[in-house]
């Protein structure tokens, strides 16, 4: 449909380019007028068949009345007045086909920002669902919040995870010290400072009993904070590189909530289905208790 409007409205702009000499040369009282405004009548219809295929649209036919027949040898007092008769109707004629290519134009600026607007939304599911090449602490690195850009903000940061941290005394395990004070903020909402120390635990104890908590709740903390591509790609990693860890259901449940989020709802229930087919009665009460409610919001099975 694209192509077809685009072809239509390049051949009436030629047909306007080759015309408009005719239509300039039509006021001389020569005998070739009446071949000329013949030949652009000819090219008018040869342009509406284009324009409107079918034989839909206006005629070109020029709404005059025929001159009657004069004597041999004696020229047609009238022939100038029927030939600028003939003319100004056709030239109302391509003043309405140009009007048409323009609304042309138009629908299809339209039609290409459709496709575009389309594009994006693709690249956008796309960039959720894509493997993580890198380690969670870089994508952590890339959404540095404005807190932290801010003296005084950064200042209150440090100060509120300094707080929790006095709550708990130091267990001896950085990794285990380092996911609790994490959590502890996420549940203050100190979604910056969780993402801080639980990315650190991530990157620094991959072998630890704790790393697939820390991931998990790493996802979490960029989704409350409003980043749900980031949230994504956190949730997909934990499962992909640790589907036995303790928290790899709960990413693929919450990979799920996130792309509700992303209104990327078929993959939603791909990944519902795969954490029921995948986990199935091992599932731990809360998500067993939130799974039909996630199912019935993306729509699955409707």
């Amino acid at each position: 449909m694209v192509a077809k409007l685009f072809t239509n409205a390049l051949l009436v702009s030629v047909a306007l380019l080759g015309a408009t000499p005719v239509i300039a040369q039509v006021a001389s009282p020569t005998t070739t007028i009446p071949v000329r405004v013949d030949k652009l009548e000819k090219e008018m219809r040869a342009v509406q068949r284009k324009v409107f295929p079918g034989g839909a649209g206006m005629t070109v036919e020029a709404q005059v009345t025929p001159t009657a027949p004069t004597a041999a040898g004696v020229p047609a007092s009238s022939l100038i007045s029927d030939m600028t008769t003939r003319v100004d109707a056709l030239e109302r004629q391509l003043a309405t086909l140009t009007g048409q290519v323009e609304q042309q134009g138009f629908r299809l600026k339209k039609i290409e920002d459709a496709m575009a607007a389309q594009k994006l939304a693709a690249d956008a599911a796309a960039a959720a669902l894509a493997p993580v090449t890198a380690a969670p602490s870089s994508v952590a690195a890339t959404a540095k919040p404005a807190a932290q850009a801010a003296g005084v903000a950064g200042a209150s940061a440090a100060a509120t995870t300094a707080a929790m941290a006095s709550k708990r005394p130091p267990s001896g395990d950085p990794a285990e010290d380092g996911y609790l004070t994490g959590y502890d903020l996420w549940e203050a909402k100190d979604y910056a400072g969780a993402q801080k120390l639980l990315s650190d635990v991530v990157k620094k104890y991959p072998k630890h009993k704790r790393y697939s908590y820390a991931q998990n709740l790493l996802g979490r903390a960029y989704l409350d904070e409003g980043k749900p591509v980031t949230a994504a790609k956190v949730f997909l990693e934990n499962y992909r590189t640790n589907p036995q860890g303790e928290r790899a259901a709960d990413s693929l449940y919450f990979l799920g909530v996130t792309l509700i989020e992303l209104k990327k709802l078929p993959d939603a229930c791909k990944s519902f289905d795969e954490l029921q087919a995948v986990y199935g009665a091992n599932l731990r009460d809360y998500l067993k208790q939130r799974l039909p409610v996630a199912r019935k919001e993306a729509r699955c099975g409707v």
